[in-house]
């Protein structure tokens, strides 16, 4: 019985790293000493609720000089609507509307390889159609690149909830992914990027191989990172966190899908990490402590748990749902061990429609 207290400690170790990471938390200061133009990359497909705030909120940037190319893989994509709204508020913006082929396994890599074609400026900056960013966005972004061995910028994110089940999406994506970017840091794991900001010089991205390198892959954001870190460059995170609508995942199926479509894509990805990380389910092994009489080891492993959770949401992503909902937490963490189950076996996706199968190698190809 009191090997059953292992798992826990284990869980606890874990946590009390990531309260370090956290305390420790270094990002990129914002101001930089100059203000390249920037070519913001957008690749659209539909429409959801928040949309047009997310949009908006480039269009509004705090920056001199820049533009933004909105990609679609449908001339008839009814986001384009939207980008069309957005050209009337803003006339004097370079807001310009591009139809590329999707010829691809990952549909969205090869618009973003037309997108780049297209760019005007040196400096590129790539995110999600549903990413909210703060006016000081721009900045805050292209601040690390007054270091010469920067390669790759990225940043953190939250996502605010519009349903229950996005709710406990958003929860896991403060208190359990958070968390683990900041233990890979600490530990010096430092070549992989967040979809939620992929910022890289057009000379670097053509070192590489551009994106029509990684077009076979679904984990683009950490494709990217890993070639722009194998050339030696380094990849920074930016001071600000942007916020991700997650619309689409209102409902529980939505967001199991989306859960294990990242799970899977981590698994192929990064396999001896994936696996490794059922230490970090601490509420299980909790319970599975609490079940065996050791209540000194689970009630450790749950604390330290919850006060990264604290640390990581609630203080550096300032996300307040953390602090209204923490009680749900550890309820949100059995949710979290069902899909990292889930993410163990089978190698098919749903993905915008479509069903992909992952290969050991981490490329996709589309399934009859």
């Amino acid at each position: 019985m009191i090997g059953l207290a292992v798992p826990a400690l284990a869980a606890a170790a874990y946590y009390l790293l990531a309260i370090v990471a956290a305390i420790l938390w270094r990002r990129s200061a914002s101001g930089p000493l100059a203000l390249p133009p920037v070519s913001i990359l957008k690749p659209m497909y539909g429409t959801e609720e928040g949309l047009y705030e997310a949009i908006r909120s480039h269009a509004a940037q705090d920056y001199p000089e820049f533009e933004i190319l909105f990609g679609f893989g449908d001339a008839d994509d009814p986001a384009r609507a939207e980008v069309e709204r957005l050209q009337q508020e803003f006339p004097g913006r370079s807001l310009r509307a591009i139809v590329a082929r999707p010829d691809a396994p990952n549909a969205k890599v090869a618009v973003l390889a037309e997108l780049a074609r297209q760019a005007r400026y040196g400096l590129l900056v790539v995110n999600d159609d549903d990413i909210v960013a703060g006016p000081g966005y721009l900045r805050s972004v292209v601040a690390p690149f007054a270091n010469p061995q920067t390669g790759l910028v990225t940043c953190l994110y939250r996502a605010p909830a519009r349903s229950f089940p996005s709710l406990i999406e958003g929860l896991g994506i403060a208190t359990e992914f958070a968390p683990s970017v900041m233990v890979a840091r600490l530990l010096g794991v430092a070549d992989f990027a967040l979809g939620s900001t992929m910022a890289v010089r057009a000379e670097t991205l053509r070192e590489i191989g551009g994106f029509e390198a990684i077009a076979d892959y679904l984990a683009d954001d950490y494709q990217l990172g890993r070639r722009v870190a194998a050339r030696g460059y380094r990849v920074e995170f930016a001071s600000a966190v942007v916020e991700t609508g997650g619309g689409g995942r209102a409902s529980w199926g939505g967001m199991w899908r989306h859960q294990l479509r990242w799970s899977r894509t981590i698994r192929v990805s990064q396999p001896p990490g994936y696996y490794g990380s059922v230490v970090t389910h601490a509420t299980v092994w909790a319970l599975v402590a609490f079940l065996a009489g050791q209540w000194w080891a689970g009630t450790a492993a749950l604390a330290l748990r919850l006060v990264a959770a604290a640390l990581a949401g609630g203080v550096i992503l300032e996300d307040r749902q953390v602090w209204r909902w923490f009680w749900l937490i550890p309820f949100r963490d059995l949710f979290g061990f069902a899909v990292w189950m889930g993410g163990c076996f089978g190698s098919t996706v749903d993905w915008r429609g479509r069903t992909l199968r992952l290969r050991r190698d981490g490329r996709i190809t589309e399934e009859s």
